[in-house]
């Protein structure tokens, strides 16, 4: 059999289900509050691996492991800073995120619950929100693309840009048609594979390569460097990778997870198959990388981000390749299609119905949201068109951006009564400002990631601007006030 048509053939009936998926939850989505956040009714299982499986993205499956296999395993650091990230934002801000969305007027976007939350009558911390929104998204859904073209580049032979169109085209399908329950499904359904697939592939892997101790002999006679998790890692370099974890405070297509989740109880159940699921997924990643170094050798690989697809190929019959292969095109597509989702909601709900058309009806704004779910992912095709962007790269640069820009803002919203409109401004445009200028400059402190500066910068600016003009008004303490008692009596 030729292993191309068995691989091909998994892959396309993997593509037919994520649009059978949105045809059926097309049936759900009659308001844009239905298409931009599912009606508040997504239940423990599916908020939690939902936002796993957008969170991770291709990089979870190209990048991390890429990363392991170019350097060792110093990269740990990584994901230790991410799970401990995770954990906080599961634990801390998923419940008090949740209640104070609904109770600031029913806000279903980042922006309005910044706007309502503190009642910004000029609406430009909903503007700027949502500018920065499509900024940075526009980044990490070019990363998506990126990683999509070059699997099926990788795996079939087929030109980059062909690829890319095909891989584009059904993400842009199956949102389109079924909105936020659409992407929440399928990503689902994604998080499973992608579970799947990072323990089978470093499992079948170690045993080709003589275990765990004849993995360890042989990576360690080619670089004794990569055994070590701070080989090469001061205090400096460990602290920059495990700021990644300040991001998630930040990420819209995460905290939407927890705004749509169904009820405030369902919550400790959510974080705990979230955590459980990212811990094994992380780890899997990693050892994925680690094990294909023994694997391929000294002669290593043109592109580190390929390991997994190439171990797949190596190692498994093709219809099992198939099916694993299929994982990391879910773990692609389940970051896209949540991108497009935000995306899309900032021009329809923050953008169009706050300033063209106040009065449209639920019909025409869902039809908006979908014209607009086309554009952004258009002109996010045509941004990646570059097949030598890398997507770690890529991944990083919008993660600091969402995280600078937003996590001190979302952290100080639900935590500190005292918070006001200037201030949450101030911190948006000081964290976003932040990684822009930073990114750039190269050598000494600015080879820290950005996001560290970014968000501790972007805190002191909303804390200081808090305390510049009005202080917050009574009808914002008595709703911060109500939450915080519900919270202490639940």
């Amino acid at each position: 059999m030729d292993v191309n048509f068995a691989l091909l053939a998994t892959l396309v009936a993997y593509l037919i289900l994520m649009v059978l998926v949105g045809l059926a939850a097309y049936r759900f989505t009659h308001s844009l509050a239905d298409y931009i956040l599912g009606g508040r009714r997504l239940g423990a299982g599916t908020a939690a691996l939902s936002a796993g499986a957008s969170d991770m993205s291709g990089w979870l499956l190209l990048g991390l492991p890429g990363a392991v296999f170019a350097s060792g395993m110093n990269q740990i650091w990584i994901a230790v800073g991410l799970t401990i990230g995770a954990y906080l934002n599961w634990q801390f801000v998923a419940d008090r995120l949740r209640r104070l969305t609904f109770a600031a007027r029913d806000s279903i976007t980042i922006p309005a619950y910044f706007e309502n939350r503190f009642r910004d009558g000029t609406s430009a911390l909903r503007v700027v929100a949502a500018l920065v929104i499509l900024m940075f998204f526009t980044f990490y859904t070019s990363a998506g693309l990126v990683a999509a073209g070059t699997l099926f580049e990788g795996t079939f032979g087929i030109d980059y840009r062909i690829a890319l169109a095909v891989g584009a085209a059904v993400i842009l399908v199956y949102t389109l048609l079924g909105g936020f329950l659409a992407v929440s499904w399928t990503d689902f359904i994604q998080g499973v594979l992608m579970f799947i697939a990072l323990i089978v592939v470093p499992m079948v892997t170690l045993s080709h390569v003589g275990g765990w101790s004849g993995a360890t002999q042989q990576v360690g006679e080619m670089d004794p460097g990569a055994l070590d998790a701070l080989h090469g890692m001061g205090a400096f370099g460990i602290v920059s990778l495990m700021a990644w974890g300040l991001g998630y405070f930040g990420q819209p297509h995460i905290l939407t997870r927890f705004m749509a989740i169904r009820s405030p109880g369902d919550i400790p159940l959510a974080r705990f198959i979230g955590i459980t699921w990212m811990v094994v997924a992380l780890f899997g990643a990693i050892f994925t990388g680690f094990v294909g170094m023994a694997y391929f050798g000294e002669a290593g690989l043109d592109n580190p981000e390929t390991v997994f697809i190439l171990l797949i190929q190596s190692l498994f019959n093709p219809w099992v390749a198939g099916a694993l292969i299929a994982a990391v095109l879910a773990a692609i597509m389940s970051t896209i299609d949540s991108q497009l989702l935000v995306s899309s909601s900032a021009l329809s709900e923050d953008f169009y119905k706050r300033f063209l058309r106040p009065r449209a009806s639920d019909t025409e704004l869902v039809w908006i949201g979908r014209a607009t779910v086309l554009g952004i992912g258009v002109v996010a095709t045509l941004l990646a068109l570059d097949p030598e962007a890398a997507v770690l790269d890529l991944v990083a640069y919008a993660w600091a951006g969402f995280g600078a820009a937003f996590g001190p803002v979302i952290l100080l919203s639900v935590f500190w009564r005292r918070a006001t409109r200037n201030g949450a401004l101030a911190g948006i445009i000081t964290g976003a400002l932040t990684v822009l200028v930073w990114k750039p400059l190269e050598g000494g402190i600015f080879d820290m990631y950005e996001i560290l500066p970014g968000f501790i910068l972007a805190t002191l600016a909303m804390i200081a601007f808090s305390f510049v003009g009005r202080g917050p008004s009574p009808e914002m303490l008595q709703e911060f006030d109500g939450v915080r008692s519900d919270l202490r009596a639940s």
